[in-house]
């Protein structure tokens, strides 16, 4: 807690904004791109935004797990349920919207899909009913998708499978970083995602692109820190990378973790909700452990899905193109409790977080 709340420092904080003041160009629009719905909590809930000069924008980027899941791979989650097997998931993919109805709809219609906490609760949920063919649905980033490959690994019941719906941070980044219309200046890496795959993995973006790069931590100083560290770069015009949140990350990262998914997984081009066909950023289990592929098995195949719905602006929300507020749903025909979109149904999407901050902003 005495960690959490030196973090918290409001006089410090005070202090890293004058500093940030200081260093940030007095002219032109410097646009910083994070990529982690924790960071966009921390930074929509702790008013960072009004700290900074008016021509420093921070944007939200592709860094909801949940968000960015396409509505293919949710109408295979349903197909699967339909068919009789057991699917179980993590609690915040229960409401995405497929192509025409969610895992929850899927429930209600009968299907049986149970909301997990881990995937060793699906390990022992099928363990329990060996007459019974259950199937996890494993959604995430770099991040979730070590304890997938642990699982597999370890050789869990015949009876389960797998629909793996695990993606890479990098790729997308590399899209971000390319999309000139989006005028990035530097990133804010995720900090979550870093622990696993390490600080190198970013290399390429200060190298190639010439865009700072930082690792930040999920506190409100972190985050200003990591801002900070981006400015100075941009007034020193000397592109790097660099590490604020050293207390978690690494240069490595976690190498077991990452050996874990080479030896389970395959990398191949995947589709990522409102932006398309992102180049090998998508984790499919490898020809040796193919047996546990719910496709396969059950026969699971959804040739094209309908990411965005009518109206709907999610697909501009993911990128930082548009605020949650420029949406013409937002609050209105899409609330966390009716979501028309994917950003208003995770905790960690950007439409959800923006409306659960304004609902406390008129409460108190």
């Amino acid at each position: 807690m005495t960690e959490k709340l030196r973090f918290r420092d409001p006089d410090l904080a005070k202090r890293v904004a004058e500093k940030i003041h200081d260093v940030a160009p007095k002219e032109g629009i410097v646009k910083i791109c994070h990529v982690c719905g924790t960071h966009e909590w921390t930074i929509t809930h702790f008013g960072i935004r009004s700290l900074l000069p008016a021509n420093v924008e921070v944007i939200a980027g592709p860094g909801c797990p949940v968000c960015i899941v396409p509505a293919s791979e949710i109408d295979e989650a349903v197909q699967l349920a339909l068919k009789g097997v057991t699917v179980t998931c993590f609690g915040d993919v229960l409401r995405v919207p497929g192509s025409k109805m969610s895992l929850l709809d899927a429930k209600a219609d009968g299907a049986d899909v149970q909301v997990v906490y881990s995937v060793s609760d699906a390990v022992r949920l099928a363990a329990k009913e060996p007459n019974r063919e259950f199937a996890f649905f494993a959604v995430g980033f770099e991040t979730t998708a070590p304890s997938t490959a642990v699982e597999i690994q370890g050789k869990p019941p015949k009876n389960l499978t797998f629909l793996v719906s695990h993606r890479i941070i990098p790729p997308a980044m590399k899209l971000l970083a390319e999309m000139e219309d989006l005028n990035l200046n530097g990133f804010i890496a995720p900090g979550h995602v870093s622990t696993i795959i390490g600080l190198k993995s970013y290399e390429i973006f200060p190298q190639k692109y010439g865009m700072p790069t930082v690792v930040a931590g999920f506190e409100p100083l972190d985050v200003l820190f990591g801002i900070y560290m981006i400015l100075k770069q941009l007034s020193e015009g000397n592109p790097r990378l660099e590490n604020e949140y050293k207390r978690a990350v690494s240069w490595e990262g976690n190498t077991k973790a990452q050996e874990s998914m080479q030896k389970v997984f395959s990398v191949v081009d995947g589709n990522w909700r409102g932006l398309g066909t992102i180049s090998s950023s998508k984790y499919v289990l490898n020809a040796e452990h193919a047996v546990y592929d719910a496709h396969l098995k059950h026969d699971v195949k959804v040739e094209h899905g309908a990411d965005i719905q009518h109206g709907c602006k999610c697909h501009l929300v993911i990128i930082g193109k548009i605020k949650p507020t420029q949406c013409p749903l937002f609050l209105k025909a899409c609330t966390p409790q009716k979501p028309v979109g994917a950003c208003m149904v995770s905790v960690e999407g950007t439409c959800r977080i923006w409306a659960r901050e304004a609902a406390a902003d008129s409460a108190s």
